[in-house]
């Protein structure tokens, strides 16, 4: 299939060309960057929301009825699963995709899993050109659902609109979420597995730390949720409902106060931060260490005879247009 007709395959919603193309853009093709060329301008009409929280937080269960909520009101929706990539394979584990198989058959909506690619809870690469793929599939809404560990979590951020902050009794989520500076992206916070010991004390750390906020950036507050066991469906079921409705509730404010801009501005910049990081730093990098300079840097920064200042100048000056660094 040549890539005008995988464009118009996936812009017509076509499960497997998306699928197709979504691989692609994970093995760097550069075909598949061209079909996001073509794709791009008829992209930024999804609400797309994230999903973050530590391991074991229960992200993947919220989801899943999240979707079944949503597909209650007709609305089309995707999920990205950012799984760690397996030791394996090199591929993702897709544990989250087999929790979502309830919804396998269901045509309008589309789960995806994307490796980490060894990034320490990292988000993939292919996030960006993923959502678009969704995005002009006609999805209404992309959930992105992220692997849980480490600093980079707060990269959810770059790509989300609304995000979601998920949090455990008797994990020390409070200490990990002030760590992770995960309180100072969340627009909604939910405390899963409330019937657990310790959610009111969570609850209560929480919304102190929230008081502490001098002010809230668009007026937003974010909402303390509670989802207890997901053993009680029907129960269950309204506790995400209510979900639900603060997510479009966030959404809605972000537009009616003309802040909606501010989201996707930072989501420009982040894509265009990485499309110069592809076109220009790898380049030069994988020339670097083809070539077996950049282990001889290393040595150097090891050994002391150098420091990577010094180092990244002299790279600068050798493959940079002189008259761009001045």
């Amino acid at each position: 299939m040549d890539m005008v007709e995988l464009t118009k395959k996936v812009m017509e919603g076509d499960v497997r060309s998306a699928s197709r193309l979504i691989r692609n853009l994970e093995d760097g093709s550069a075909d598949a960057k061209q079909v996001i060329k073509r794709i791009f301008p008829y992209t930024g009409k999804a609400h797309i929301v994230g999903l973050t929280g530590s391991p074991g937080a229960g992200k993947s269960t919220l989801t899943d009825e999240l979707i079944a909520c949503y597909r209650k009101t007709e609305k089309s929706i995707g999920v990205l699963a950012i799984d760690p990539t397996s030791p394996f394979t090199g591929g993702a584990i897709l544990g989250d995709r087999i929790r979502m198989q309830r919804h396998a058959e269901d045509p309008n909506v589309f789960v995806r899993s994307l490796a980490t690619r060894g990034a320490m809870g990292g988000l993939s690469k292919a996030v960006g050109d993923a959502v678009h793929v969704m995005d002009v599939m006609g999805k209404d809404m992309i959930i992105i659902e992220t692997v849980g560990t480490g600093q980079q979590e707060v990269e959810i951020i770059n790509h989300a609109h609304t995000v979601i902050v998920v949090l455990v009794p008797g994990m020390g989520d409070e200490i990990q979420a002030i760590k992770a500076g995960i309180m100072e992206i969340g627009d909604i916070f939910v405390i899963n597995k409330a019937d657990r010991d310790g959610a009111g004390k969570l609850y209560k750390e929480v919304m102190s730390m929230l008081d502490m906020a001098p002010s809230f950036p668009g007026g937003w507050r974010p909402p303390i949720l509670l989802a207890e066991t997901v053993f009680e469906p029907p129960k269950f079921s309204k506790e995400v409902e209510k979900i639900a409705e603060a997510i479009d509730a966030h959404y809605k404010h972000l537009i009616e106060n003309n802040i909606l801009g501010d989201r996707v501005r930072r989501k420009a910049l982040h894509e265009m931060n990485e499309a110069l990081k592809q076109a220009i730093l790898e380049p030069v990098l994988n020339k670097l260490i083809a070539d077996g300079d950049f282990d001889r840097m290393v040595e150097q920064l090891m050994t002391k005879e150098s420091d990577p200042y010094t180092l990244a100048d002299q790279v600068g000056n050798k493959y940079l247009d002189k008259c761009i660094r001045e």
